[in-house]
């Protein structure tokens, strides 16, 4: 835990093979992160540009595309594992979270296969299946959760969405114990609405965190036994803001902050430790206001960005398995 005090954990939002035989473990040695999580976006990045899983797909000639992307992912998945494991033992985070095919995102029980079969294929205990916030997503996470697997409920970006994620693993919660995170992306709502706030003179840079918060408000009142908020999407584009901008501004007690290496590193060397969060709800409804006044519809940003979301991973999961045939 990166402050114990307040129960909040920093994890990388990065998986790469040189990655995870070099600079992984220093940064769990030294205390900085407690978990791990991927996507099929970062899987992409790393198996089609890393030359370290050249010799494991040597071996995979026989294979159709996506087994030989799941034989590279897993090994990854359960490497990474591997390493956390003493901190899951000790009851410090210690996860690293795998997603589903992007392609099963509406089906609820080819999902439930899926997350199950992936479970079972890493073998670790310290495994969170990720499974994105959609109507089929919501049941696949409840009986993922009931089956003592635990779960990570992504591409969240609404109040709706998250209150759906936390009403299935309450419901989980009555009959079986096991830990829960729902992932809220945020710098991706600023990036699609600032630069039109910053042609009517509202302040930038805030939606996505206040979004964020109210999510995070709302999670935090319910009080589903071991279930966090997440936030991800938390790296800084560009240079308007410090790198550790939206590690600084969301910190918050009981949370944890998935980020780029590069992100973390800045909030290490110099990113503010003062608690941010919880905000107050009057605060997050002026600035909505001046949002709506400039001509945006939070609802129909909402749902743009919960679509392009689904399609990058699947464009993501395409490329790989093009590149794989």
């Amino acid at each position: 835990m990166y402050i114990l005090e307040e129960r909040f954990a920093l994890w990388a939002d990065f998986i790469e093979r040189t990655f995870l035989n070099e600079g992984f473990k220093e940064l769990i040695d030294k205390g900085i992160i407690n978990g791990a999580t991927s996507n099929p976006a970062i899987f992409k990045n790393a198996i089609l540009t890393s030359s370290a899983y050249k010799e494991q797909l040597s071996t995979l000639g026989s294979l159709s595309p996506k087994e030989k992307y799941e034989a590279l992912a897993i090994y990854d998945i359960q490497k990474a594992a591997d390493i956390l494991r003493p901190l899951y033992d000790a009851g410090d985070d210690g996860y690293v979270s795998i997603e589903v095919d992007p392609y099963l995102c509406d089906d609820a029980s080819a999902t439930i296969a899926e997350g199950i079969r992936l479970y079972q294929s890493i073998n670790r205990p310290n495994v969170m299946i990720k499974v994105p916030a959609t109507e089929a997503g919501y049941s696949a996470m409840e009986a993922l959760a009931s089956k003592g697997i635990a779960v990570n409920a992504t591409l969240i970006f609404s109040v709706e969405q998250a209150l759906k994620c936390a009403a299935a693993f309450e419901r989980v919660s009555h009959n079986a114990s096991v830990d829960t995170v729902i992932s809220v992306f945020v710098s991706r709502i600023d990036r699609a609405i600032d630069e039109k706030l910053r042609s009517a003179g509202v302040s930038t840079g805030l939606m996505g965190i206040l979004n964020a918060a109210e999510i995070y408000n709302h999670v935090e009142a319910k009080k589903v036994p071991r279930c966090r908020v997440l936030f991800a999407s938390t790296g800084v584009k560009g240079d308007e803001f410090r790198a550790s901008y939206y590690i600084d501004e969301l910190l918050a007690p009981n949370s944890v902050n998935t980020a780029p290496i590069a992100t973390i590193n800045a909030y290490v060397k110099g990113g503010d430790r003062r608690l941010k969060l919880p905000l107050d709800p009057m605060q997050i409804f002026e600035h909505q206001k001046k949002v709506k006044d400039a001509g945006i519809s939070m609802e129909n940003i909402i749902e743009q960005q919960i679509s392009e979301g689904l399609d990058a991973f699947k464009v993501a999961f395409t490329e790989i398995l093009d590149e794989l045939e």
